[in-house]
């Protein structure tokens, strides 16, 4: 859960089961979003792609754990109902319920770095900001100014509850061997969800509906979409209780 980096190199061989399998399924965790595949990335969209995947690498002096980007916006930002990048670019600047007021994309992308990061605003002057941009407005590049693509989001669940002593068996049995019963991930493969390294508490991810309806659709990775929105309600009642750096204050109108 937050998601899965396709980055499985020291693991491959259970790597390419598990993702022949998502592929195989039923469930359109492969299918892509964003321009043609005829369109090439500039070299800034390139860097910014990078920095993208591998966040704490690429932008180190400005994150406090070991998400990347790709940990909640799957493969790259690519994938319909996994919170996709496509047509981002073209919706902002945007009202922003969390801040009260209209933000800029680079602001938008601050909040990610504060919050799911739990690290430091990205400067918009700075090379990271301008390449993470422009990688956006490369997915954007076929959309429609002002206009939400088709996947755009998470597909909404009916309002629940959810109930963490069933949702830690869901955990145990569906989660667990990706994410460990610790919650720590496995470094390079499989991101934290609670933990020193996780999300902090001012993060998307930390909201319950938020997670449950990001769950649902895109987790476990080899049966997307396997668990009903009560399961995922309760999987995600069950990680919010579990440990969180907390979000700073002093970033609060991010």
């Amino acid at each position: 859960m937050p998601a899965f980096r396709y980055k499985l190199a020291a693991i491959a061989g259970l790597a390419v089961f598990i993702v022949s399998l998502a592929l195989a399924g039923s469930h359109p965790l492969h299918a892509a979003t964003g321009p043609s595949s005829s369109s090439v990335l500039s070299p800034l969209a390139q860097q910014g792609k990078r920095i993208f995947g591998f966040t704490p690498k690429y932008a180190a002096a400005w994150t406090g754990n070991t998400l990347s980007g790709t940990d909640c916006h799957l493969m790259d930002g690519t994938v319909p109902h996994a919170a996709p990048l496509a047509n981002i670019a073209n919706l902002f600047p945007a009202y922003s319920k969390r801040a009260g007021h209209v933000i800029t994309l680079e602001q938008r992308i601050q909040e990610c770095f504060v919050r799911s990061e739990n690290g430091r605003p990205l400067p918009v002057t700075s090379p990271q900001m301008k390449a993470l941009v422009a990688y956006m407005q490369y997915l954007s590049q076929d959309g429609v100014k002002g206009r939400s693509s088709p996947g755009r989001g998470l597909v909404p669940l009916p309002a629940l509850t959810g109930d963490s002593s069933r949702g830690r068996a869901v955990y145990i049995a569906k989660c667990a061997a990706c994410h460990q019963p610790s919650g720590a991930g496995v470094a390079g493969a499989y991101p934290p969800v609670w933990g020193a390294e996780a999300y902090n508490t001012g993060a998307g991810m930390h909201r319950v509906p938020v997670m449950a309806a990001w769950v649902q659709h895109n987790m476990p990775l080899d049966h997307p979409g396997s668990l009903t929105p009560q399961q995922s309600y309760d999987v995600a009642a069950y990680i919010d209780q579990q440990p969180h750096p907390e979000f700073n204050p002093a970033y609060k109108h991010y």
